[in-house]
């Protein structure tokens, strides 16, 4: 009669498990820098994942499943490009009043580093609507407002379904002011006493053109810090930094950093500690897949 001796604390869906959770584990702390978040390119100076890029932008982006957002102290908006050579990105505020739809209003507010190094652009236009006669920006302030392409309160008022409203509330044609982010961004929403904005940009290509094919969000200007990452993108790394000290490094490999390139740096005290750590575990992965081939084993008597 053959006798059967398997091994009681061993199965094959076991070594599944374990061999699934060390990948994961692996792949989570050697995870490379993703360079899209779905169609939208993420380079150098921005990123998606901690320690890649720059740390000056760090953590203003987010990547959903469907959708990269640009965060901010006043909510996150969606962005629509970045365009690398011209150094723009274009975002949206889904909660922002347009010419087909009004919401509630609220400001918008960037972070002090955010207003240094990532502003929104010369053309990108804020529109203050039905402000009242009190305003600051028709009485002390009005030198903020500009003429905008020769477009009027009047003209905004009548063509957008959603601001028409303005004008049906009012004996005349509510204050309107065409101004810069620098109002906004030292004035709120109730100091101004204005009820609703809204943002165009590319506003030098507007003349002629009516509010309703007006460019509604915003273009952001970004800088590039030079931190050396054009010769480390040349050897053929990656640019990022230490998450702790956010010094600027090159990662060369999924277990390699270096201080400059990749042509020959030191590697990182996480890659060699890593390294080390995960030999007793590679070990033992060995050990368990040589018993899930030679067991069961069957003896016969």
């Amino acid at each position: 009669m053959a006798n059967q001796l398997r091994l009681p604390f061993f199965s094959f869906n076991h070594l599944t498990i374990y061999l699934i959770l060390l990948l994961s584990q692996s792949q989570q702390i050697f995870s490379t820098c993703r360079n899209f978040c779905n169609n939208i390119p993420i380079n150098y100076p921005f990123s998606i994942d901690d320690g890649c890029g720059t740390p000056q932008y760090r953590h203003m982006l987010n990547c959903s499943a469907t959708d990269l957002f640009f965060l901010t102290p006043s909510g996150n908006y969606k962005v629509q490009s970045i365009d690398y050579d011209k150094k723009t990105m274009t975002i949206f505020d889904p909660s922002m009043s347009t010419c087909s739809i009004l919401q509630p209003h609220h400001d918008f507010k960037m972070s002090e580093i955010q207003s240094a190094i990532i502003p929104p652009s010369p053309d990108t236009i804020f529109i203050l609507m039905n402000c009242s006669i009190d305003s600051p920006v028709l009485n002390h302030y009005k030198s903020v407002c500009f003429n905008f392409s020769g477009h009027s309160c009047d003209e905004l008022y009548g063509s957008c379904t959603s601001f028409k409203l303005f004008h049906l509330l009012s004996n005349s044609t509510p204050a309107c002011c065409f101004t810069s982010y620098e109002t906004v961004k030292y004035m709120s929403m109730d100091i101004l006493d204005c009820t609703h904005y809204t943002s165009v940009y590319n506003s030098d290509k507007l003349e002629g053109v009516g509010p309703l094919d007006w460019l509604y969000g915003m273009k952001l200007s970004f800088s590039v810090p030079d931190t050396g990452c054009e010769r480390c993108d040349k050897s053929g790394g990656t640019c990022g930094f230490d998450v702790e000290t956010e010094m600027a490094q090159c990662i060369c490999s999924s277990t390699s950093n270096s201080t400059r390139d990749c042509a020959g740096g030191r590697e990182s005290n996480f890659a060699e500690s890593y390294r080390a750590s995960s030999f007793p575990q590679l070990q033992l992965l060995y050990i368990l897949a040589l018993g899930a081939i030679s067991y069961p084993i069957v003896l016969r008597g």
